[in-house]
């Protein structure tokens, strides 16, 4: 039975004039944001990191593959998970579309998780992704931009993510129903799990320097959910009331 409000035709479209003026509002200053984040200042990345690749041992500025911008995003792929993030997930599936579009406007977009290569492969094929995606096994890159911590770490709590230090320390115990489910959907448990974290990192080549430009986090993230962006144009909108509703493209 809807409960919705109901409306004529005319009242419909006053009030779709007043949120129109809103949505105009958040454009410009949307706008806005874009030129603060390019206005941010560079950091030169002083650490030689080496990623595993479909081409062999690359280093940051070789994933750049030519380009003078490279896009980095944290996919939540632990080296204990047997699956990838499902939100992580959901995300990427908009990687393929736009890839392209980014190469010819001289950025590079690459994801990068702490999981062994081949495994990443596999989930790749499975998934039915072709964007390149780079292992950081085996170096301090995803540690460095705070997307992953050690057990040690987790354990003395007050790590640094999305800019904030917290105190909480994660475990099956307290871990919400959400992180425990998706630990078993990744074939972990909610302390594992949460070792890795989401983010994205931007990076600018002047030379043969590298800098970093930029890093958002947790739902700094929220722009690149292209699912989100329909949802929240659709009658019901995310319709999260039922608890975690996604999985993977594969799983439902």
């Amino acid at each position: 039975m809807n409960t919705h409000r109901t409306a004529t035709r005319k009242q419909w479209l006053d009030e779709r004039m007043t949120l129109l003026a809103a949505e105009k509002a958040l454009t410009r200053q949307s706008d806005e944001l874009a030129q603060l984040r390019q206005a941010l200042p560079w950091v030169k990345v002083e650490k030689t990191y080496r990623f595993d690749t479909e081409q062999g041992s690359a280093t940051l500025d070789q994933l750049f593959q030519g380009r003078s911008q490279l896009l980095v995003y944290h996919f939540m792929f632990g080296p204990d998970y047997t699956a990838g993030c499902p939100s992580c997930s959901m995300i990427a599936d908009g990687f393929d579309g736009f890839a392209a579009h980014l190469a010819s406007h001289d950025v590079m977009l690459w994801a990068v998780s702490r999981a062994p290569l081949a495994r990443l492969q596999a989930y790749r094929q499975r998934m039915g992704w072709r964007f390149p995606w780079a292992s950081a096994a085996g170096n301090d890159f995803n540690h460095d931009f705070n997307v992953a911590i050690t057990e040690a770490e987790q354990q003395a709590g007050g790590v640094e993510y999305n800019y904030a230090r917290g105190s909480h320390v994660m475990d099956a115990a307290n871990a919400p129903e959400p992180v425990r489910q998706f630990a078993a959907m990744c074939g972990t448990d909610a302390p594992t799990y949460t070792r890795d974290r989401p983010g994205m990192s931007a990076f600018v080549r002047d030379g043969n320097t590298v800098y970093h430009s930029y890093s958002t986090y947790a739902r700094g993230l929220d722009g690149l959910w292209g699912a989100y962006q329909w949802l929240d144009r659709a009658p019901l909108g995310r319709n999260e009331a039922g608890g975690v509703w996604w999985r993977r493209h594969d799983e439902y």
